[in-house]
């Protein structure tokens, strides 16, 4: 056996492995980072973004929760054995006020819910008497209520993903107002039922809400985190976007580390090397998104093999040479290739690409390879993505003609032709297909302000201000609670 076989080095990249495959979330914050292929950051101006957002979620909360009725008795002097149900408890005229939000470093989140308004209907029945004489009774009543409610949700990590814990909750009555229909009644029952009523009433509240605030809040935490699964996937590419360990929320932002592992042909990328470090983003922006190009490389290596790198290329740039005929190239990546991020030239991509050129009934009359580095910036713009590539070396290995044109075989020509017509063509359709794919995911749904792609030693940042879209929660909720 030869003797390296478990040295540390070995050791340590499987253990990192299995980490990185796993759902656990790991503990120490540096250990973390070398395995966090993509990390999101919303700083605090976003969260009072989303938190215009949250009354539509704490309304949902309470017009979805089901309230519970309740029953009791009680002996009175001369009347005998009073009994009284509640059901059919249902809220109606919700309106919130305010909702204000702040950020507890090391804790969580604050959310006070101020001026929550409703009215809660229902029906009681009643009886009361003894052996002699028994009266049973139906009534409906309202209950006139004004709540203020306070959540302190705590996000962590739950089998491999961001997970709320809103337990910590609690609902302060300034008003609760009870109308019984009809004035029939003894003052005595209505004084009884009173305080029945609205001891059941808040019971109901208070147990109800906080627990479907807990629910939705989950839902909607998984709900994000399929929604950026998918966003990332294409086909049988797929990432996991699983996280590391326990977002870290401070009193200016709350940061997410997202593992990143490509997904193809039921094998998982691994990273156990990942250069990420907090200071790597600022403050300025809404939302910041990192990605290591140990993101980037794997999924391009799994396009590569999925066929994803062809393009057929027609139009008044080819010419068929000496023979009459309708141009069109193919090309396709022959190699993987291969992600390189830099401060200084943006994003180095190095790969081979061939070609074929083919004219009407002649078939084809050439095939070249050849090896192409480019430096590539991108930027998004009214809803489009851009990108700018400037060739930094293209070497043609291999070019074929067909026997008649032979004479015509110039390998400068097909470097000039490759710079300025391959690399443009290539560019502009992966623009495109790009913006169409993001399109597809919904990013055009957003109301995006000065977005900027900034390339780093390694790694990009894309950092962004940007306004939430109502009728996409509004969509969530009603497709989550129906």
């Amino acid at each position: 056996m030869p003797h390296d076989v478990f040295s540390p080095r070995r050791i340590l990249l499987l253990l990192l492995s299995v980490l990185g495959a796993s759902n656990a979330c790991l503990q120490d914050p540096a250990s973390a980072y070398r395995l966090t292929g993509a990390v999101c950051r919303l700083t605090y101006p976003a969260a009072v973004v989303l938190n215009e957002k949250t009354t539509k979620v704490i309304e949902a909360a309470f017009q979805h929760a089901r309230y519970p009725g309740g029953k009791g008795e009680k002996s009175l002097l001369f009347i005998g054995k009073v009994t009284y149900g509640l059901d059919n408890l249902e809220i109606h005229n919700l309106s919130i006020g305010q909702s204000a939000v702040e950020l507890l470093p090391g804790e969580g989140i604050a959310l006070d819910i101020s001026n929550v308004s409703a009215v809660f209907k229902g029906n009681l029945q009643y009886g009361y008497g003894s052996r002699l004489v028994n009266v049973a009774h139906s009534i409906d009543f309202e209950i006139e209520s004004q709540i203020d409610l306070g959540i302190k949700p705590k996000l962590y990590c739950g089998g491999g993903k961001v997970a709320a814990d809103t337990t910590d909750c609690y609902l302060n009555f300034h008003k609760l107002h009870l109308h019984l229909q009809g004035n029939k009644e003894p003052n005595w029952l209505r004084k009884l039922f009173t305080d029945f009523i609205t001891f059941t009433v808040k019971l109901a509240i208070k147990g109800q809400i906080c627990k479907e605030i807990n629910k939705v809040a989950n839902i909607l935490a998984d709900f994000i985190q399929d929604q950026a699964d998918q966003f990332l996937s294409y086909g049988d590419i797929g990432v996991d976007v699983g996280i590391t360990a326990a977002p870290v929320i401070n009193a200016n932002y709350i940061e997410s580390y997202h593992k990143g592992l490509t997904k193809y042909n039921n094998t998982t990328a691994v990273i156990h090397d990942s250069v990420f470090h907090p200071s790597h983003l600022t403050e300025d922006k809404m939302v910041y998104f990192w990605i290591s190009d140990q993101v980037f490389n794997p999924m391009v290596t799994a396009a590569h093999q999925d066929g994803l790198f062809q393009l057929n290329i027609s139009g008044a740039e080819l010419t068929c040479l000496l023979e009459p005929g309708s141009p069109q190239l193919r090309v396709w990546s022959s190699s993987v290739p291969y992600v390189n991020t830099s401060t200084s030239a943006g994003t180095a991509v190095w790969g081979t690409a061939s070609g074929q050129l083919h004219c009407g009934t002649q078939g084809q009359i050439l095939f070249f390879k050849a090896h192409v580095s480019i430096d590539i910036k991108a930027s998004y713009a009214d809803k489009k993505l851009s990108l700018q590539g400037i060739p930094s070396g293209i070497f043609i290995s291999e070019a074929e003609l067909s026997r008649q044109n032979q004479s015509l075989l110039d390998a400068e020509f097909l470097r000039e032709a490759v710079e300025k017509i391959g690399i443009p063509k290539v560019l502009s359709a992966l623009e495109i297909e790009i913006t169409r794919l993001l399109d597809k995911q919904g990013t055009n749904l957003f109301d995006i302000f000065n977005p900027e792609v900034l390339p780093r030693d390694g790694f990009v940042v894309i950092q962004m201000d940007f306004g939430f879209p109502h009728h996409l929660l509004t969509e969530f909720l009603r497709k989550t609670l129906q």
